[in-house]
């Protein structure tokens, strides 16, 4: 049977992995709805969505406001017009009481979202 040490540290282990999966999944989330604040643009007869960082930023804002997790928008931006790169950010502590980390740990997600018209 395993010792109630290492059952505290797969218990920490798996917190914290979970924890940052969470994360990822908020972010991939906050990058689609950020993808949605595009304007629509004609060129001629083509059309093409234009994303902006304030289209992009709005449309995460109203995503993470909707959310119950503590979770900080670090950054929402449209690197080329066309994608929404979102960073979020949490703190994480342990379930468990633990001297190596009594503050908990900052945990980051970026993730990138990409329009198009077809």
């Amino acid at each position: 049977h395993l010792s109630i040490r290492r059952q505290r540290q797969m218990c920490i282990r798996d917190s914290l992995y979970i924890s940052q999966k969470r994360l990822d999944a908020i972010a991939d989330a906050a990058a689609l709805a950020g993808a949605d604040g595009f304007t629509l643009a004609l060129d001629g007869e083509a059309a093409h969505a234009d994303l902006t960082d304030q289209g992009v930023r709005d449309q995460v804002e109203a995503l993470l406001a909707a959310l119950p997790a503590a979770v900080t928008l670090e950054s929402a931006s449209s690197p080329d017009g066309r994608s929404s790169r979102v960073t979020v950010a949490t703190m994480w502590s342990p379930p468990l009481a633990s001297l190596f980390v009594p503050d908990g740990v900052r945990l980051e997600a970026t993730a990138t979202s990409r329009t198009a018209l077809r």
